[in-house]
Order: structure tokens, then sequence, then C-alpha cells
């Protein structure tokens, strides 16, 4: 196993997650109307489950001998602050973590089961909100998917 490589890519997952963490947290700052209240809980129930993996992915990079990230991962501010809109930034940020936990598989594959159950834990997690994203941004009645996730 390229221990550089898993580390490196373990630091890009916590910064990913990081940036989740400000990304949901500003997001449910920005919520007003109606349904505020569910939506604002969500959101921040998305910005703690984020904290809780970069502190996973910290704790991997600490256990391989390697030294965490201080870094934060992309943030885009689009000042888009619609519902819609906040779902759909919120896919993108998702499908650019997925991609490093894929990496992360790749590189683990056969060499580590514990990272190997990791990532592929992490996989599930991530492809199970891209779902529950995906729904919501549905109108009422409709089946099938609202994105190619």
């Amino acid at each position: 196993m390229d221990k550089t490589a898993v580390q490196k890519t373990l630091n890009r997952i916590m910064e990913f997650e990081l940036a989740g963490v400000v990304r949901y947290t500003h997001y449910a700052l920005m919520v007003y109307g109606y349904n505020r209240i569910p939506i604002v809980a969500w959101l921040q129930a998305q910005a703690e489950e984020g904290l809780a993996h970069a502190r996973q992915a910290g704790e991997l990079v600490t256990w391989l001998g390697g030294h965490p990230s201080l870094g934060i991962g992309p943030l885009l501010e689009s000042h888009q602050h619609d519902i819609g809109d906040i779902l759909r930034e919120s896919l993108g940020h998702e499908a650019e973590t997925l991609k490093a936990y894929e990496e992360l598989l790749e590189l683990a594959k056969d060499k580590n089961v514990r990272l190997e159950e990791y990532a592929r834990d992490m996989i599930a997690l991530e492809v199970a909100h891209q779902d529950e994203v995906d729904k919501m941004l549905r109108k009422p009645g409709q089946t099938e998917a609202f994105s190619n996730v």
C-alpha cells in the first residue's frame, strides 16, 4: 500500500468534510420561510456529521503516522440561498467528497482491510446522503431521480 498516497487522500477527505461543516453551517444560517425549522435542523445535522467524518479521517492519518491537514476544501459562495440552490450546491460538494472516498478505496483495496472497510462504509453513507438530497429536490409525485448521481 502506498502509505503516502493514502495519507494524502485521507487529508483531502478531511479537508472536504471540514468544508462541508462550513457550508452546512452557512446554509443553516441563510434559511428563511415557513419550513425553516426542519430544514435548519437537517443542515445542522449535516454539519455535525461532516465534523465527525473529518475527525475519523484525521484519526486514520495519525494512525498511519502522518500529520492531519489544517487546510479546508473549496468553499463556494454563490449567494444563491433558495433551498433548491442550496441542495444542488450540496450535491456538487458531496460528489467531490465521494470521489475522494472512492480513490481511498482503490488505494486500500486488497491491501488494508481497515481502510478498505472504512472507505466502503463512507461511500455507502455519501451515496445515501446524495439519494436523500436527490429526493428532496424532486417535485411531489416525481418518482424519477432528479439527477444522475
